[in-house]
């Protein structure tokens, strides 16, 4: 089984339960085992429309789905809490983003520059919102950058513009 990190974030409704009806989604996903899920923070939007803010959270997993499988379905559950792809980086019901495939330098890790699926995710290493939750679940996680190095993801989080916009949900 290869590990999997699963960013998600939502916008619009009632953000909190769609997190939660999204993270239960994935628990039940034939192939997928979920593993860890971050805490949930509060961010501002980065890019796009004038919006409301974020509700972030990182599901860590193993699964036996390839990549392309597994994003369509995510993509499912996206369309099933009535997710629609209209404007780029505008509000969403829900956002389930696939951030790595396999741990970085492991047989089972997965690097490719496909216009359907570009993994790890090539923005990830600079949005706080995917970042913060991710080190909170796993403070040793680590993420091949677009130029082939590996970081550590609390380091990329030290740096990265939008740490600002990123605030702690009371449990």
């Amino acid at each position: 089984m290869a590990a999997v990190v699963i960013a998600v974030g939502a916008n619009l409704g009632d953000r909190a339960a769609t997190l939660a009806d999204a993270v239960a989604a994935l628990g039940v996903l034939e192939g997928l085992e979920v593993t860890a899920t971050s805490p949930v923070v509060s961010t501002a939007p980065v890019g796009g429309p004038d919006q409301p803010d974020y509700l972030n959270a990182v599901v860590l997993a193993r699964t036996t789905l390839a990549p392309a499988a597994l994003l369509a379905a995510l993509h499912a559950i996206e369309a099933g809490n009535g997710r629609e792809r209209g404007v780029r980086w505008g509000a969403r019901t829900l956002d389930l983003d696939l951030v790595a495939y396999g741990d970085p330098g492991d047989d089972d890790e997965v690097v490719q520059d496909d216009p359907a699926l570009t993994l790890p995710h090539p923005r990830a290493h600079e949005r706080a919102f995917v970042l913060a939750p991710w080190a909170a679940a796993d403070p040793r996680a680590r993420l091949r950058l677009p130029d082939g190095q590996v970081a550590d993801v609390r380091r990329l989080l030290e740096q990265a513009p939008d740490r600002a916009g990123v605030s702690a949900v009371p449990a």
